[in-house]
């Protein structure tokens, strides 16, 4: 006997999971579904609002809360308050360090270029990955609560200019989330989508997509010819939005009321930013907290904010630049991202494109709208749009703990191209394995090896010191072509491999399948794999140290360090990732004065007899 699914939502057969678009923002998240009518709409889950703040809360027990209520704690408990996570995802601490200070919580620095950045919260640590992880679960169920059934398939949005890394880290977020990830979408091709723009494939156009959010700016020029999405270019600034103008005005309130000492910040902020929304419809806002008067005109506000507005003018400027066209090219200008309702924003685009500006579906939704149309043409209901040729499963290589790492993600449109840079591992290291996988687990045991080659003739140097670019290119036919390069010795190997051969559609399926069988103890156990990793790392790094430069150092020094290498090599026996990281950590915080001391007294003798 067959069993059938009823949706009790909209009394219609179920005849597989819903596949839901997903704005994954900086300020704030949602999610949308394609309705029975072939309507896309947002989510508002039991009243709760369509829009998800992207803020995670810890309390002292280590319960989360995500959303609305974590919001609540950015004030009375901003360190165990994480908000704009997106901006870290894929990031090295490099990419974020003089951006420290605009966040409250602690972002620790692993002292390796290439590794990710993580956030400490109490004594555990987090990865970006864990806590977009954490918001998109909690958007996977309010979507399954308010659809009356399970949600694990999806489509996740992403800024066009997303470079590898950080599509894959959405990747990755959504697998330990519990979605399978259909699709990674630009945001300004979801937004075009949501226009209609696309959905003809006779029509061709160039648009300009304008996306200002809460702590994000970009624009992107896009050229859309027979049902493709080219991104022409991309520009932005994503330390730039509608926050600024609330501290615009928050700053002209402490200089009106002369305040000093302890000022009543997040106030002012939720203030200044009831201020700026009530522009849309008056000239004047007048109201008070306690003795401080917040008091400002509609012509003050714009003055304020004028400059912000002119750098997003700027961009849309470099971005036509670099896509080689004028303004008079782009047919259409689209507008993204709650902060475009400001009038002067809105005034002053449609000025430099010389035309009215499109902004007739809600900006906050149009993304998300965008990414279940795209949902949509995935599970086969539009027939009318064709998708282009996708490879079924992921293409990567194996990296240190045997570890897969993703170059081609699946689902990518072919033919495509990719790449990413590595670096030795050992000193003096003359050759460098390349093992090409296929499959969507972490372990490159549990995935399909497809080659392997060596590139052998790296000049011998330190670890870390060869650059070796690895690029993969998909052709139309499924022909994967490996290279490997080290830049600096232009020593060069390459291979082609038929990805596909040998595979049929069952056996992908069944790969897939197992993939989200087993994603919470792939990304667990991948998760132990770095650290072990890192630490090996940091032991070896250490014990060069010491080797090399033990006079530098007295005796309780090379003690309390001997010590702390030892208590990393036993933690990194165990399969505690958070006792091995908090190992990591202490060794890194006690040596660190070592080599800053070494440094300073390097300097000191090549200067000794200089004059400055």
């Amino acid at each position: 006997m067959a069993k059938v699914s009823i949706n009790l939502t909209t009394g219609s057969i179920q005849k597989e999971d819903i596949i839901v678009g997903i704005d994954l923002g900086t300020t704030n998240s949602l999610v949308a579904f394609i309705n029975p009518d072939g309507d896309a709409k947002v989510i508002n889950d039991a009243g709760k609002g369509v829009l998800v703040p992207s803020v995670v809360h810890f309390d002292q027990n280590g319960a989360v809360l995500v959303g609305n209520e974590a919001k609540d704690f950015l004030v009375s408990d901003p360190q165990n308050t994480i908000f704009s996570v997106k901006r870290l995802l894929g990031r090295s601490y490099q990419d974020v360090a003089k951006h420290q200070d605009y966040f409250s919580y602690k972002i620790i620095d692993d002292a390796n270029d290439e590794s990710l950045v993580k956030i400490k919260v109490g004594d555990a640590f987090y990865t970006p990955i864990d806590l977009s992880a954490l918001i998109l679960k909690e958007l996977k169920a309010r979507a399954a609560h308010a659809l009356k059934t399970n949600v694990s398939r999806a489509v996740i949005t992403v800024p066009a200019y997303f470079n590898d890394s950080q599509r894959q880290a959405t990747r990755d977020a959504g697998k330990l989330a519990g979605l399978d990830v259909l699709r990674i979408v630009n945001e300004p091709t979801a937004a075009s989508l949501a226009y209609g723009i696309g959905l003809n494939p006779e029509e061709e156009k160039t648009i300009a997509v304008y996306d200002l959010g809460g702590g994000t700016f970009d624009v992107s020029i896009l050229k859309i010819q027979n049902g493709i999405f080219e991104v022409l270019s991309t520009n932005g600034n994503t330390f730039l939005g509608g926050d600024d103008f609330d501290r615009a005005i928050v700053d002209y309130w402490i200089t009106q009321n002369q305040l000093k000492g302890e000022i009543p910040m997040q106030e002012l902020r939720l203030m200044a930013e009831k201020a700026k929304k009530a522009f849309n419809h008056q000239n004047l806002f007048n109201e008070k907290i306690e003795d401080t008067f917040c008091s400002i005109d509609k012509q003050t506000f714009e003055k304020l904010i004028t400059d912000k507005v002119e750098e997003t003018i700027i961009a849309c400027q470099n971005a036509l630049n670099d896509a080689g066209i004028s303004v008079s090219e782009i047919d259409e200008v689209i507008m993204v991202g709650g902060s475009t309702r400001t009038d002067l924003v809105k005034r002053r685009v449609a000025e430099f494109f010389k035309k009215e500006v499109n902004d007739t579906i809600n900006p906050d939704e149009v993304v998300a709208l965008g990414a279940a149309l795209q949902a949509d043409v995935l599970s086969g209901n539009r027939k009318d749009i064709l998708l282009l040729d996708v490879t079924p499963l992921s293409l990567g290589i194996e990296t240190m703990g045997g570890l897969m790492d993703t170059i081609i993600p699946r689902n990518s449109k072919v033919p495509t191209k990719a790449g990413r840079q590595y670096s030795t591992s050992v000193d003096g290291q003359v050759n460098m394995k390349i093992a090409v996988y296929q499959g969507e687990r972490d372990l490159v045991k549990e995935n399909r090896k497809l080659a392997e080659f060596t590139l052998k003739g790296i000049p011998a140097m330190p670890a870390g010191l060869p650059k070796v670019d690895i690029n993969f290119l998909l052709n139309a036919d499924g022909i994967l072509t490996v290279q490997a390069i080290e830049l600096r010795s232009g020593v060069k190997q390459e291979i082609d491999v038929k990805p596909t051969y040998g595979l049929k559609d069952e056996e992908v399926e069944q790969m897939l399948l197992d993939a989200v069988t087993h994603a919470k103890d792939d990304v667990a156990q991948r998760m132990i794999v770095e650290a072990k990793t890192e630490a090996e790392q940091m032991i070896y790094t250490t014990e060069r140290f010491i080797q090399k430069n033990g006079s530098f150092l007295n005796e309780e020094e090379t003690s309390k360090t001997l010590e702390l290498v030892a208590d990393l090599k036993t933690k990194a026996g165990g399969d505690d990732k958070d006792a091995i990281l908090n190992a990591i950590d202490a060794l890194n915080d006690f040596t660190r004065p070592f080599a800053e001391r070494l440094m300073d007294e390097a300097v000191a003798q090549a200067m000794k007899g200089k004059n400055i």
